[in-house]
């Protein structure tokens, strides 16, 4: 089964120096049909102004993701040094027993255009750190980003997740579920087709008892979870 989450139905937000889309029940949007989905709590599609973001804030016991569309986002917290985020990239912030950071575009000029993901940890009170990784190839593959294992140079993250992008190009690509996993599409430029489905940019697809995925796009840009039941 394959249920679309159409972007116009996300919770949406202009703060003036913020333009934020909640996918699931986010800060002021709530909503009890669209709280998670399996381990994945937050996907929020941010537009950053230039010279603004995020003051200094703190977070707990939560997988946060970073994936960068355009511009480039600065990350400073309380466990190091600051880095930059930039396309291609993508970043794993555990937030563990407790984590302050703050997020700024780093351009004075232009915006910055992102994805913030976050997930449910295996466990509470983790050590709290970052990894990141530049990942060039998404090119008519399924590159894993992200994993529990850190498989195939993908990050490692504390939850039983693995996280794939993708720049789909004329081509078709299978996935394969295990029957006791689910899955979420989320679809950064589209349209891309899953099963016969398809899905236009900021749509979202949970799916179900599936157990293979036909995914087919003239050209598309997106994220693909396998995620636990």
């Amino acid at each position: 089964m394959i249920q679309i989450r159409k972007s116009a139905d996300r919770g949406y937000f202009d703060h003036g120096w913020l333009e934020t889309y909640h996918t699931f029940s986010f800060g002021d949007y709530q909503d009890p049909a669209h709280m998670d989905f399996s381990v994945l709590r937050v996907i929020n599609e941010d537009k950053v102004a230039p010279a603004e973001g995020f003051d200094t804030h703190a977070h707990a016991n939560m997988e946060i993701v970073t994936y960068v569309i355009e511009g480039a986002l600065k990350h400073t917290d309380s466990t190091g040094p600051s880095s930059l985020i930039k396309p291609g990239d993508v970043q794993r912030m555990t937030a563990g027993k407790g984590i302050e950071h703050s997020e700024f575009n780093a351009s004075d000029k232009d915006p910055v255009h992102l994805l913030q993901i976050w997930l449910y940890p295996e466990k509470r009170g983790l050590a709290p750190g970052y990894e990141q990784k530049n990942f060039p190839d998404l090119q008519n593959r399924l590159c894993l980003v992200v994993s529990h294992a850190g498989k195939d140079g993908s990050l490692k993250i504390h939850q039983d997740v693995s996280i794939f992008a993708s720049k789909l190009q004329g081509k078709i690509l299978s996935y394969s579920l295990s029957p006791e996993r689910k899955a979420w599409i989320q679809v950064i430029g589209g349209p891309l087709t899953c099963n016969g489905k398809t899905l236009q940019s900021g749509d979202g697809a949970a799916i179900t008892d599936e157990r293979e995925l036909k995914l087919e796009s003239a050209q598309a840009h997106f994220l693909l979870f396998d995620l636990p039941s």
